[in-house]
């Protein structure tokens, strides 16, 4: 399937392939043919195989046995091996993928002696750096030119480790130095999810990096499309796991999309729409398992802008609570909440406020190698405020068009969350969304009547 229509020869697309796209060699294969199929495939992004950057996770934190980090690496090479299996002629690349396990093995008996966050984002890389040998290999297999190239060349960041902030003014100017002339006569295949410090230690953007990698990489080569290949056949109305009355979306805006992608849209990273919004690069997603189904288009505008687009759903949310009669009627008190939350950078979702107390949601998600909101931040607002923590809540967004101007919003969401009870609710900021907390175990009830309600109304 081609994702573009090539009228100019120098459109230039840039495919992302996520885990299970990449999970063996059947599922590489079926990616390598849309790579083929498509000239304007230019640049390859790939994530780790399925389940290996779990077991990396594992390997990188304290406290694993040596037999423990042993089975790990064991679990790992077979991934990898049950792929090399199936390439032909394959002996060379299976000494690099040897040499990077020998090199992870490393690694891990480092981390073991002396726990380090930059040891960490060191081992967290290897999943990417052997999925991108494989599927270049597999690329030549069925006649693609395809060349591996190592990311850190151009992804240069700060060392913040575990949620490193990439340097684009260098990623520009790297890009063009080192890779852009390259895509004339090759396909490259890079890695998602890895940068590199100034001084070359090993950096990760977070997990689910990967897609904001390919999309940084696609608004430095000034690419006129971006693709993110994944296991489902576009963007759904919600998950489909929740209700199977999920429906696939056609097209959506970089607004909604965005609003869907920050508020737990897991097909979507949330920083992945700000580079292609920046260049107005268009945005597709579809299934590497069934191209021939289409996708999801993103853009700027769109012919269809319905009231409700979609619900989206992140689980593992902390809400804090900061209390405080120095608030009333005073200056300055939020500034210095926020300046012990800059100090520590985190970053608040969303946020409510009264006379004296202001509630504030933070992000905790799965595979965090530590606690975003640690006690040393909540030692430090108790300094100025009482502090009330709580945790074991889910934030539930609807997105949509004009919702703060259409009447009876409020009557239809709040109509189906009966016997449900909210935490918080936050709506006014954005034209895109509402947005309330709810306990986790009532979390896929509440998307389910939701779904049911908003989108039933509309058949």
């Amino acid at each position: 399937m081609s994702v573009i229509s090539k009228n100019d020869d120098n459109l230039i697309t840039v495919s992302k392939f996520g885990g299970t796209s990449v999970a063996d060699h059947q599922a590489m294969l079926r990616c390598a043919q849309i790579i083929k199929n498509d000239e304007s495939n230019r640049v390859v992004v790939v994530s780790a195989s399925s389940g290996v950057t779990n077991l990396l996770v594992r390997l990188s934190q304290a406290n694993v046995s040596e037999a423990e980090q042993q089975q790990l690496i064991e679990n790992i090479k077979n991934i990898q091996f049950n792929i090399l299996a199936e390439i032909d002629n394959s002996k060379v690349l299976e000494n690099k993928v040897l040499a990077l396990l020998s090199e992870l093995t490393a690694y891990a008996q480092a981390q073991s002696l002396n726990h380090s966050p930059r040891i960490a984002d060191a081992i967290l890389s290897f999943g990417e750096q052997m999925s991108s040998l494989l599927f270049a290999q597999v690329l030549q297999s069925i006649g693609v030119n395809g060349h591996t190239f190592d990311v850190k060349q151009i992804m240069k960041t700060n060392d913040l480790y575990g949620q490193a902030v990439v340097d684009l003014e260098k990623l520009a100017s790297c890009t063009q130095a080192y890779l852009a002339e390259k895509l004339t006569d090759q396909v490259i295949v890079t890695q998602g999810f890895i940068g590199q410090t100034a001084d070359g230690h090993t950096t990760t953007l977070g997990r689910g990096g990967s897609d904001y990698s390919a999309a940084l990489i696609a608004e430095a080569l000034n690419a006129k499309n971006f693709a993110i290949w994944t296991d489902v056949v576009g963007i759904f109305t919600t998950d489909p796991r929740i209700t199977d009355q999920a429906r696939a979306i056609k097209e959506i805006s970089f607004g909604e999309a965005a609003e869907m992608a920050t508020f737990g849209a897991k097909i979507l990273h949330p920083a992945t729409l700000i580079p292609a919004m920046r260049k107005n690069i268009p945005v597709f997603v579809g299934s590497s398992k069934e191209p021939e189904k289409g996708g999801t288009f993103i853009q700027q505008t769109v012919e269809s802008k319905p009231t409700y687009r979609s619900i989206s759903l992140r689980k593992e949310q902390t809400l804090v609570t900061v209390k405080s009669p120095a608030m009333l009627h005073a200056s300055g008190f939020l500034a210095k909440v926020f300046a012990v939350l800059a100090k520590h950078e985190l970053s608040v979702d969303l946020i409510t406020t009264s006379e004296i107390s202001v509630a504030m949601t933070f992000d905790n998600p799965t595979g965090s190698t530590q606690a975003l909101l640690n006690s040393t931040v909540v030692e430090e607002l108790e300094q100025l405020c009482e502090v009330s923590v709580e945790n074991g809540l889910s934030l539930i967004a609807v997105v949509g068009n004009s919702i703060h101007r259409t009447n009876g919003v409020g009557t239809n969401i709040f109509d189906a969350l009966s016997g449900i009870n909210v935490r918080m609710i936050c709506q006014g900021a954005s034209e895109h969304n509402l947005c309330f907390l709810v306990n986790e175990a009532q979390a896929n009830e509440t998307v389910e009547k939701l779904h049911n309600k908003l989108f039933a109304q509309n058949d």
